[in-house]
């Protein structure tokens, strides 16, 4: 689900977006520099944004949109206050990190890539994390939390709605 972006709301981050854009030279580069700092500035690259990058740089929207879409980094939804991230890497998947994940999409009431109706989660399904030997894991901001049992995800998720 696509948001649209209310422009007459942002208009100090397209003003700030475009201050950006004019001390930027040409070189190469620019593109992914710009967009950098329009998701900096509105959490996420919205079509409205694109758009907006696409006419200042003078790089055709199709560049644009496509660069926007390659690289993991850039999100065209709106993001959750939290991230939270399943490691699906293969330590962590024999150790049954699919029922973790299950877990959290019927606890968050939402699938993977998607934001929670209260804008307090993003789901994602990743690499490895990093940490095999506390295999299953998942990492909520900057928290790691190990040897996982899907029993202890609504606690998990409880505890930061609370905060």
């Amino acid at each position: 689900m696509q948001k649209v972006i209310d422009i007459k709301e942002n208009v100090t981050k397209f003003e700030e977006l475009s201050a950006y854009i004019e001390r930027q030279d040409e070189s190469q580069g620019v593109l992914m520099q710009t967009l950098h700092k329009a998701q900096e500035l509105f959490g996420y690259l919205p079509i409205e944004v694109q758009k907006f990058v696409s006419e200042k740089t003078k790089i055709p929207m199709a560049e644009v949109y496509g660069v926007a879409t390659f690289y993991t980094q850039f999100s065209l939804e709106p993001k959750g206050k939290y991230t939270v991230g399943v490691c699906m890497g293969t330590a962590c998947y024999v150790k049954s990190s699919q029922l973790v994940l299950d877990q959290l999409i019927k606890t968050l009431k939402i699938s993977v890539g998607e934001t929670t109706e209260d804008g307090l989660f993003t789901l994602e399904a990743t690499r490895c994390l990093g940490c095999c030997g506390l295999a299953p894991v998942i990492m909520i901001g900057d928290s790691v939390y190990g040897k996982l049992e899907p029993k202890k995800i609504p606690e998990i998720i409880e505890s930061y709605r609370k905060k």
